[in-house]
């Protein structure tokens, strides 16, 4: 292989002065006539030259498209391309990587803006989710949104209305009062300028091009004051930190509550609980019934009692414990048997053993809903329930939301769920 003297130098700044660079990029500015640099802060850069440097400089605007690479490409000697913070992270490297091979190229990083404003906020950020939106579209930001991590941090683009785009989102997906939302502008230059802004209140008019987001989770006392009566938002409830999907989705679980027909009086049994939100909804509705929360996960009890103190409702036992050892050694005929039983969370034997065990002595009237998302175990399961003397029916329940973009707006799907209802 031939070898390659020319160098391309990428120089990562967080400073527009000369004299915040290291001696070493000082030294290897003043000895290179040829810099590319973006036109958003060229003006900066090249005032650098009029600090008594003896070498003519030749400066090039980029745009960070072809013409860039093409002008690289012509150059016979070194050049400097200035780009901010690391430009191996969200940043010009990877497209000067797939045009240029390693041995031309030099990276020298600084620190990344989103590194600057979690130090400004004094905020730990090993665990943040960081997504770019500059030149893409919010697939990503969704994605990362669904997930509720503790902390985000996002690239926006000034031309395509990043900022109300992730406030469109956030509200789509009821989480703005979920997150406090940092708008973070010029990180680590002289007009560097961080605020917490009101997502109830229009963006300001007057924010920088040069921006970034941070999301940090809020923390706020919840107050069931202003709950709908019926079908509670799901940002209402707390859920593992890292398993935030652990929950029957509000479309979902509204059905669901429909198909119990939930009677005044009597015991509902929830079986793989998560969080709660079936039967805390279902108390909520009907306060005089006597619920039973049972979910094998570590840590569901205590998830389901704070998720109780939100819905001001109070459920009669809470077992963290396999069903299987609930119905294996326990002594059921200590238990009230139930009325309404919602069977989710677990393996098809494991339905199949539930059914087998609590369906023979529920009345006539009693009702079983049992949520699928594997349509082989749909037959199996029915045929149990038959088998039981319940008549059944099966509901495919698919919602879609809709979601802003930077071309208008998009239909995001939630998975498909089947419902299967027994009643006897």
């Amino acid at each position: 292989m031939t070898e390659v003297n020319r160098k391309i130098h990428v120089i990562g700044i967080n400073s527009y002065k000369f004299e915040n660079l290291s001696f070493k990029l000082q030294n290897l500015f003043l000895e290179t006539k040829n810099i590319a640099v973006p036109n958003s802060y060229f003006e900066e850069i090249k005032s650098w030259s009029k600090c008594g440097l003896e070498k003519k400089k030749s400066f090039f605007s980029s745009k960070s498209n072809k013409d860039l690479v093409e002008w690289l490409r012509s150059q016979k000697t070194d050049v400097i391309l200035i780009s901010r913070g690391d430009p191996l992270w969200f940043g010009i490297g990877r497209i000067l990587l797939e045009n240029f091979s390693k041995d031309e190229l030099n990276f020298y990083p600084s620190n990344t803006c989103i590194q600057l404003a979690f130090s400004k906020l004094k905020i730990p950020w090993q665990d943040t989710v960081n997504v770019s939106i500059h030149g893409r579209d919010s697939t990503k930001l969704v994605e990362a949104l669904k997930s509720r991590p503790s902390s985000l941090s996002i690239i926006t683009d000034s031309n395509n209305k990043s900022l109300e785009i992730i406030k469109e989102n956030l509200s789509e997906l009821n989480l703005i009062k979920f997150y406090d939302f940092w708008l973070c502008e010029e990180i680590g230059f002289d007009k560097e300028n961080i605020r917490k802004l009101n997502l109830k209140e229009s963006l300001p008019s007057d924010i920088s091009s040069l921006n970034i987001v941070v999301l940090t989770k809020t923390r706020k006392n919840y107050s069931n004051d202003n709950l709908p009566l019926f079908g509670i938002g799901d940002h209402i409830f707390k859920t593992f930190d890292d398993r935030p999907n652990l929950l029957t989705k509000r479309e979902v679980r509204v059905q669901i509550l429909a198909d119990l027909e939930l009677p005044k009086n009597g015991v509902i049994w929830d079986i793989g609980a998560g969080c709660g939100s079936i039967g805390l909804e279902a108390l909520r509705l009907r306060p005089d019934l006597d619920l039973f929360c049972i979910d094998k996960r570590i840590g569901s009890k205590a998830l389901i009692l704070e998720n109780s103190k939100r819905l001001s409702v109070k459920p009669k036992f809470i077992f963290e414990e396999d069903i299987n050892n609930t119905l294996n050694t326990r002594n059921l005929s200590s238990f009230e048997k139930p009325n309404r039983l919602i069977i989710g969370g677990c393996d098809k034997k494991t339905k199949l053993q539930i059914i087998k065990k609590l369906a023979t002595d529920m009345n006539i009237g009693d009702i079983i809903v049992i949520p699928i998302i594997d349509i082989q175990t749909i037959k199996e399961l029915k045929e149990a329930l038959e088998d039981k003397s319940f008549k059944t029916n099966l509901n495919l329940i698919q919602a879609y939301k809709s979601l802003s973009i930077s071309e208008g707006m998009r239909l995001e799907p939630n998975n498909p769920v089947f419902l299967l209802k027994g009643k006897k």
